[in-house]
């Protein structure tokens, strides 16, 4: 790289910090993520999740599955990740995940897509510079979000972070 590059180059500010954030406010994360039968073989073995119903078609038939099942983990883990970007990816701790609900089974070849609500926001008593976010996070399959109805909702759960006071906005 040239000099001239490295001068011109800036960093541009990702995510959202503390005082971008309104209790009530949602964000439908954009993209979604369509998850494969090699996907859910690859998670399910290198997290020693054996369960024959994530991959075994004749196992999961006999138990009422047109296919195997998307190991729930990696239903959780997607949906979380879709909504990094404009939740968490500013910086700060995470704090914890409470309520997940598993709501339907997960098929592969389903796009899941996810969208949050900000529900709650108060500053940290121990870091005055500080600030806790809790996110009500839904995923749903793509073709279901907005159709009126939380009959298609996969999984939700609530999830909070500590960030940093301040804004990422202009």
């Amino acid at each position: 790289m040239t000099d001239d590059f490295r001068s011109r180059a800036r960093k541009l500010p990702k995510g959202n910090l503390y005082d971008d954030f309104e209790v009530g406010q949602t964000f439908q994360h954009h993209w979604g993520r369509t998850l494969s039968e090699s996907d859910n073989t690859l998670f399910s073995t290198l997290t020693l999740s054996y369960n024959p119903l994530y991959f075994n078609a004749p196992y999961a038939r006999a138990h009422g599955h047109r296919t195997p099942l998307i190991n729930p983990m990696l239903v959780f883990l997607t949906v979380f990740g879709l909504s990094v970007e404009d939740l968490s990816e500013a910086g700060g701790l995470f704090l914890g995940v409470d309520n997940l609900t598993f709501h339907r089974p997960v098929h592969p070849g389903v796009t899941l897509v996810a969208r949050s609500t900000v529900v709650d926001k108060r500053e940290s008593t121990s870091r005055p510079d500080h600030g806790i976010v809790t996110w009500h996070t839904e995923g749903f399959a793509a073709s279901e979000l907005g159709a009126g109805s939380d009959e298609h909702l996969v999984v939700d759960f609530r999830r909070s972070n500590l960030l940093p006071k301040g804004s990422l906005r202009a």
